[in-house]
C-alpha cells in the first residue's frame, strides 16, 4: 500500500494532547496504526504525553526539535529517530524559527 502524504487532506489540531499552538496532520489512520506526516510551526509543541498500551516512533524530515523524554531534554534534528516505547512520556516541541517536519507512527495496541 502507497501512502501518498502529498494528496492528504490536512487537518490542524489544536493545543494537540496539550500542547501549543497546533499540528498540522496528514493521517492514515485504520484498526493497526496511526501514520502521521505532522508540522510544527516555530513555537508550537505536542504537550506531554504517556504512552500506557501502545509506543510511539517519530522521525524528523525537517528542522530542529526538542523531546522531552522521561523529565529529560533531547535535542533532535532531521535525519534522527525518537523513540517512546509503551509506558513511557514525551513531548515535541518547535523552538526553531523554522517549520519542524515529522514523520510518526502509533500502533494501535
Amino acid at each position: 500500500m502507497i501512502l501518498d502524504f502529498g494528496k492528504m487532506e490536512i487537518t490542524r489540531l489544536e493545543h494537540f494532547r496539550g500542547g501549543e499552538k497546533s499540528v498540522q496532520a496528514q493521517m492514515h489512520v485504520d484498526e493497526l496504526n496511526r501514520i502521521m506526516r505532522g508540522t510544527l510551526e516555530p513555537g508550537a509543541s505536542i504537550g506531554l504525553h504517556t504512552h500506557e498500551s501502545n509506543s510511539e516512533i517519530i522521525y524528523i524530515l525537517e528542522g530542529d526539535g526538542v523531546v522531552l523524554y522521561d523529565g529529560a531534554y533531547e535535542d533532535i534534528h532531521a535525519g534522527q529517530c525518537h523513540y517512546c516505547p509503551k509506558g513511557h512520556a514525551h513531548s515535541l516541541m518547535n523552538r526553531s524559527q523554522t517549520d519542524l517536519v515529522f514523520f510518526a507512527v502509533v500502533p494501535n495496541q
